[in-house]
This record gives C-alpha cells, structure tokens and sequence, in this order.
C-alpha cells in the first residue's frame, strides 16, 4: 500500500520516525513530505533512509514527474503527523503553498490528520473552526492525547503515541501491502451503526444510564467507511467524538435509538446495534427534581421493559421479505455462577435472530471505557467463533472485515 506521511514543523516531529518505521515494518511502501518547518526539527536524511524513498517539500523538484500532482493521485492513504494548527489552517483553506499542500489537495484516498500543538492553540476558535471544515469535508481527525507539552505545560494538544497512531489507522490500512490495491469490502454499501450508552430520566436532573463510552462503535463507523461504505451513526451518550466522514443522528433515549434506528435502516445494507441500550426505563419520570427530605417517604421507581429493537428489526426484516441484508447484534456479558459468558452469547444469537452476534465480557475495569477489548464473533449458520483482541479500531476493523465478507456479491 503507498502511504504518504506528511510531517508538520512542531517538536513532536521526531515521533513521526518511530510511526514510519511501523509503516514499513507492517510492508507499506511510504513516501514522507515534510514542512519546510519540520526541516529544522528533523533533518531528511532520517527520513529517506527510514523511508527508503527520496524527499523532498519543493514543488519544483521531480518536475518531469508532475510530483505535486502524482503523489496524491497515487496515495493509496495520507497520514499527516504532526499536523500543526498552521498546517490545519492551510488545508483547511485550501492553499497550496508547498508539497504537502498540494498533496492533499491531490489526495483522493483516505486522509489522516493527527494534531499536536499547545492548548490553547488546539482550543482557540480558529483551530476547533478549521478541523470541523476538515472533518465535513471527510478527512479523519484525531483527537490529541492530553499530556505533557512542550515546557511545564501539560493538557489537550500532545501527539499520540506512535503505536496508538498506527492502530488508529488500522482500518484505512489494506493488508495486501505495498503497491496493492485497496480492498473496499463495503465500497456503495449502506451501513447503520449505533453507538454509546442510552440514558432514561428519573427526573429533569437525574438518569439511569450505564458505563458505554461509544468507542467501539465510533471505531466500527470509521472502519465501514474506509471499507468505502456510506455510514449513519446513531449516537447516543458518547465520551468520544463522532467521525467527520460520517452521517450521525444523535439521540438520548432507548425509544429515541429506536425510532432513529427503525427509520436510518430503511434501505440499509448493514445494520450493526453497538449501542448499549437500557433494557429498562423508569414507568414515570418525575416532572420536577425528586427531592431528598426526612418528612418525605424514600422514592419508590417502577421500571418497564424498553423495546427489543434487535429483534424488531429482524422480525421487520422476515415479515417484509426484505431490509437489511445483514443484521449485527452486540452482547456484553457478565456471566454468573450458573451460566458462563459464551453460553449467554449463545442464547442471546438463538433468540434475536440476528445474523451476527459481537460478544464481549464487561465489567467496572472491563471494555467500558478503555481502549482495548478482546471479541468473539458468534454467526448463526453454526460457523466456528472467531476470536480477535487489541485495539477498538484493530477489532472493529476485524468486525467489518467479517461483514465484508458474509454479504453477498453484488
């Protein structure tokens, strides 16, 4: 796969070595551009010999080869790394000053923007202005790790590690390797996810909700987009952002989920019910805050069931003789003293119906809200489970790639 790593002139530069050794360790073939700026940082002997290539951040160098043209015609993925608020800037206004600019500019495969810059800098209105016009515009940016910066400062703003980079383009990432076409499993495919935790209200203050942070579910709407599928994300409560590549209905509500799910997956190809969704709903929310008084009774709450909205759509699907061609469930288990995780999984495939079911044990320290997860994927043709762990974005990209490959050739 030919990858163009662009290097922005920020101090995190030299991270962007370690991410280009793991590129060529994992046979990519990769082309570096960096700024002028990131000259001073790191010097181009570094990057050709890692590289293997030549470099350059003239546009007048390789001329015969039109180089500002065919190096994003022929980028099979563009990482940008760092990419500094000047950078963000510029592509975002569409300049093509140097190289790099005129790359993505080029670029018509998948482009990766990994900011790194102080603070403020990340938090001024111009930054956050530019990366939501990159972000409507399908590039994928990711999120900076907070830590610590350059001098005593610490906060939002420090490049990611190299290794949380690269697993976070896994998805965009054809193990073909390099020079291979990129495989689109899902290329004119429309896929419908949900994602994040529901929350049903006590009262205006207070809610039942659960520990979903999304992630998994934002990973999975990243990687069916780079499997070239058009993606709707219903998100409920979500600790993490949603893709910029990526249609998202936000909603609250289990009921809300499943009006928005019901109507998104009309048409759908896929439908992939990541959401962890509240099985119960309190009776009657209270219309004012429930206050805490010693004249006043403890609070008693009714719960009522919330609607199966798996099973629904597979009923929906059986009784109409179409929809999705493929439904996904998801299944967090805890398991107890009777019955373990996987037998719990089992049943729960036999009785919704779904075509897959994505298991996963849970827990207080377990998937929620961390950033690595093991997976079993259970498929009710009675196929032997496939078990996968790592990274969200390593096994949703596991995920898709099963998906890919249990629909039916058109």
């Amino acid at each position: 796969m030919r990858i163009i790593l662009g290097v922005g002139g920020g101090i995190a530069a030299y991270k962007a070595a370690f991410l280009l050794r793991l590129f060529k360790e994992a046979g990519h073939d990769v082309t570096v551009i960096p700024t002028e700026a990131s000259d001073k940082f790191v010097g181009r002997a570094t990057w050709e010999a890692l590289s293997g290539n030549p470099v350059s951040n003239s546009v007048f160098d390789a001329v015969e080869t039109v180089n500002h043209v065919r190096l994003g015609h022929e980028a099979d993925l563009v990482v940008v790394a760092p990419a500094t608020a000047d950078l963000l800037a510029r592509a975002a206004a569409g300049l093509a000053s140097d190289l790099l600019t005129n790359t993505l500019l080029m670029a018509r495969g998948p482009v990766v923007m990994v900011p790194a810059m102080h603070t403020e800098m990340w938090q001024h209105p111009a930054t956050v202005a530019n990366v939501a016009t990159l972000r409507g515009r399908g590039t994928i940016v990711m999120e900076p790790a907070v830590g610590r910066l350059t001098g005593a400062d610490s906060g939002p703003g420090r490049l990611p590690e190299p290794a949380e980079i690269f697993d976070f383009v896994a998805p965009y990432l054809s193990p073909a390797g390099a020079g291979q076409a990129r495989d689109l499993p899902l290329a004119g495919r429309y896929v419908v996810i949900t994602a994040g935790g529901t929350r049903e209200p006590l009262d205006p203050v207070r809610f039942l909700g659960n520990r979903s942070s999304g992630k998994q579910g934002v990973a999975l709407a990243r990687a069916a987009a780079a499997a070239g599928a058009r993606v709707h994300l219903v998100a409920a409560h979500m600790d993490v952002p949603a893709p910029g590549n990526v249609e998202v209905t936000r909603v609250e509500t289990a009921l809300e989920l499943r009006e928005a799910a019901l109507a998104a997956a009309e048409g759908a190809d896929v439908v992939i019910m990541a959401a962890a969704v509240a099985d119960f709903r309190p009776a009657q929310p209270a219309d004012a805050k429930i206050k805490k008084r010693d004249d006043v009774a403890d609070p008693v709450v009714v719960l009522v069931r919330n609607p199966d909205i798996l099973r629904e759509l597979v009923t929906r699907r059986a009784e109409h003789d179409g929809g999705p061609e493929l439904i996904v469930g998801f299944a967090a288990e805890t398991g107890d003293a009777e019955t373990g995780v996987f037998e719990y999984a089992r049943q729960k495939l036999e009785r919704k119906g779904c075509d897959l079911l994505v298991l996963n044990q849970v827990g207080k320290d377990l998937v929620f809200g961390q950033d690595s997860t093991a997976i079993t994927i259970l498929d009710r043709d009675g196929s032997a489970p496939a078990s996968f762990s790592g990274s969200k974005d390593a096994t949703a990209a596991a995920i898709i790639e099963r998906v890919g490959s249990a629909l039916k050739p058109r």
